[in-house]
């Protein structure tokens, strides 16, 4: 009766493949199905349910039903001869014990048991349904395994409290299974090891504050003469003197000095050590869990056969018609990104022409206005950017699932490994288009004062800051970063907690122990196949952050620290406390993240050599030093060698030239400007543009040769897999072949 708990088995007949053990009111269930009442669903509904529930329990299920107020509950529990028959067909042991000499336990691990149960589910029913077409359909609301035993991981680890005490992976394992195991041990380490690049990143930063004073070039800007003046930038008409931009030019040296280069070069070997250890590390993790020789592929055929004897393999397929529809599908979609890059260049555009035509009755003077007005273009530049980032997330998870499904993986485990290199790869470029078009673009195509490129004719694109590109691509990193990390951490945990307080109030609890357990468990956040998947993704997002522009932003690596210290128990939180189980999964590596995090190591010494030569003044300055330099020219003289730079990188404009010298606004009797470029009385590029372009590519090349070849060595010198790993395996191996022999002496004999 609706509104009355009831409580009912559903036992197997005497023809069943395997006999049902007597119902116990305190047994444990390995899954739980929820679904509407029987009053609420409609006739074939209600039929195809009941034909579900009767498959599994010809398959050795027992299930268990209870009703509360609102829900039919299905508590199901397998039979052990399943689990038998799991055991049979793979030769690895399922113990989680520490060494390959003890023997198998007696009792079917709780993530065993969860993973092949779940595995049962997903299967195509007789009728050709599966659980997800049932729930689509209706016929059920959802299903999850209970949480059960995890006080002692709430207790040791999902507090905040145990924000610097070590992880227990190993109980990790026992109650999430191998991979969600994986996932917080490998962040654990990237954790660790980011506290080397960030006490050399911070220290980096801090050498800049050592010598915010003594830079010879800002003693140049800073005393230059009051009727020096920097042409017009963007849509300003006012002049600007060189002087005021004094403070910017000590903050740009705080991240572009010559410290830069070597911590470019520091965090190439650092990503190098970083995924070296990590794969010692996980040898010696697998090694003590017994699943070294693990075979994922061996495991899913084991898994098919047991579900259904008659199952035929399904052979490794390639169609290169299909790959080449993918990747004009896919070069379409970054083609997509790169335009919403553009888009956010036509916003910045428009912003600069707004921001300066609104009245500002508090700044008066011009120079203080176009520093504002630039100010308020990258930061809502961020902002928009930060936007785009996760309107384009939910678009390209669905065209990654989209395509995926179109390339028909053979199964699960290969259809993860498409998708998230398909996912990355938009992401990718969803979250980094707006740092290259910065980096690498912004103020290089807009003409000189007088001759200035136009979008559609009307607006100036938009130029860099007064005292260098870097100044932007600093600021628009520092604002991703902190707005990210910031927000996501903040949104990923009180989400879910609000809706989790929400459903606890609200819900209505019925009297029954059992009946209560099981409405808690359903009332918390539902969980997906894409749970962990998401949490992985975001730290990929992040170590590219930190990794491929650190050149610009050397406080990267310490912004990570602090966020993954909060992640850890973040995620930790939620799994135990706030989520419904995840369903364990078996894993000895963390599969096809272990590639993207080895691109985005190369891709970080590319995107770090051209930051450091065309996106920083380094070269330019090297050049002047050893080449133009009074150093040079009067040896004799004992003076700074970059005295004079400041006069020798910027070109001379003269106002007459201007299309309209009567609307720029400033004093009358400014006959020249000044503005950064290399270019002559005419306005052409001169020989030291060429000459310092041919320098750039030079640097790039040798600067990546020179780190991708310290990687090489590193990841040579630095072995895969411990030496005690190695040994282990090869005893263990040497054992089995001398008891064989032992055996088949024996047989001889007799």
């Amino acid at each position: 009766m609706q509104g009355e708990e009831s409580f009912q088995v559903l036992a197997g007949t005497e023809g069943d493949s395997f006999p049902l053990m007597e119902a116990e009111p305190s047994e444990q269930w390995d899954f739980i199905l929820v679904a509407k009442y029987h009053a609420e669903m409609r006739l074939r509904q209600a039929e195809r349910q009941k034909q579900f529930l009767e498959e599994l329990k010809r398959r050795g299920f027992r299930v268990k039903v209870r009703e509360d107020q609102r829900h039919v509950f299905f508590g199901i529990r397998a039979d052990n001869r399943i689990f038998d028959l799991y055991r049979t067909l793979l030769v690895e042991p399922e113990d989680p014990a520490p060494s390959l000499e003890q023997a198998r336990p007696t009792t079917v691990p709780a993530t065993t048991r969860i993973r092949i149960v779940n595995f049962v589910l997903n299967s195509k029913t007789a009728t050709g349904d599966t659980f997800e077409d049932l729930v689509k359909d209706g016929v059920f609301e959802a299903r999850f395994p209970l949480h059960r035993g995890e006080e002692d991981l709430r207790a040791k680890w999902a507090q905040w409290r145990n924000m610097f005490q070590e992880q227990p992976i190993d109980a990790i394992r026992d109650y999430f299974g191998e991979k969600v195991a994986l996932y917080f041990a490998w962040l654990g380490w990237y954790t660790y090891m980011l506290v080397p690049a960030a006490v050399v990143g911070l220290i980096i930063f801090l050498s800049g504050f050592a010598l915010f004073n003594s830079s010879q070039i800002s003693k140049e800007i800073c005393g230059a003469a009051n009727d020096t003046f920097m042409c017009p930038i963007g849509d300003s008409n006012s002049y600007q003197r060189l002087l005021d931009t004094c403070t910017f030019a000590k903050i740009t040296h705080l991240f572009d000095n010559e410290g830069t280069v070597l911590f470019a070069i520091f965090m190439a070997l650092w990503a190098t050590a970083f995924l070296e250890f990590w794969k010692r590390r996980r040898a010696s993790v697998v090694l003590h869990w017994d699943l070294y020789g693990w075979d994922e592929d061996q495991e899913e055929m084991a898994l098919e056969l047991m579900n259904c004897p008659d199952y035929e393999l399904r052979p490794h397929q390639h169609s290169y018609l299909r790959s080449t529809i993918i990747l004009v599908l896919s070069l379409l979609m970054i083609c997509l990104m790169i335009g919403m890059a553009h888009l956010l260049v036509v916003y910045r555009v428009l912003a600069a022409a707004f921001f300066g035509n609104l009245a500002w009755p508090f700044l008066e003077n011009q120079t203080t206005k176009a520093v504002v007005v630039t100010t308020a273009v990258v930061v809502t530049g961020a902002l928009v950017h930060y936007l785009t980032i996760v309107i384009m997330t939910k678009v390209n998870k669905r065209v990654a699932l989209k395509l995926c499904d179109f390339e028909k993986p053979r199964t699960f485990s290969e259809r993860e490994r498409k998708f998230t290199i398909k996912f990355f790869t938009l992401q990718f470029f969803a979250h980094f288009s707006s740092l290259i078009y910065v980096a690498f673009i912004l103020g290089r195509i807009n003409g000189h004062p007088g001759k200035s490129t136009r979008l559609a004719g009307l607006w100036k694109l938009e130029e860099c800051h007064l005292s260098g590109c870097m100044m932007d691509l600093f600021v628009q990193m520092a604002i991703i970063m902190v707005l990210k990390q910031t927000l996501s951490n903040c949104m990923e945990y009180l989400c879910p907690w609000l809706a989790y307080r929400w459903r606890m109030l609200w819900g209505c609890w019925a009297g029954n122990p059992e009946l209560r357990d099981w409405q808690r468990n359903y009332r918390l956040n539902p969980v997906t196949t894409f749970t962990l998947f998401e949490e992985f993704m975001e730290m990929m997002i992040q170590y590219g952050f930190t990794t491929i522009f650190v050149a610009a932003f050397p406080l990267a690596p310490l912004l990570a620290l602090f966020s993954n210290m909060v992640e850890i128990r973040l995620d930790a939180i939620k799994m135990v406390q706030l989520q419904r189980r995840l369903v364990p999964r078996k894993a000895k590596d963390i599969g096809t993240w272990l590639q993207v995090l080895e691109t985005i190591g190369v891709l970080a010494v590319i995107a770090n050599g051209m930051v450091i030569a065309f996106t920083s003044e380094f070269i330019p300055r090297v050049i002047y030093k050893y080449r133009d330099s009074p150093c040079q020219k009067e040896p004799h003289r004992k003076v700074d060698c970059l005295t004079g730079y400041v006069n020798h990188s910027l070109s001379v404009f003269h106002t007459k030239d201007f299309q309209d010298p009567k609307k720029i606004q400033g004093p009358e009797n400014v006959t020249v400007c000044r503005y950064r470029d290399y270019r002559d009385e005419e306005y052409n590029l001169t020989a030291q543009f060429w000459f310092l372009l041919a320098i750039r590519l030079a640097f790039v090349i040798l600067f990546e040769h020179v780190a991708l070849c310290i990687k090489l060595i590193a990841s040579w010198f630095v072995p895969d897999v411990p030496q005690s790993v190695k040994n282990k395996v090869l005893e263990e191996k040497y054992k089995m072949l001398r008891e064989k022999l032992r055996s088949s002496s024996k047989s001889t004999e007799v």
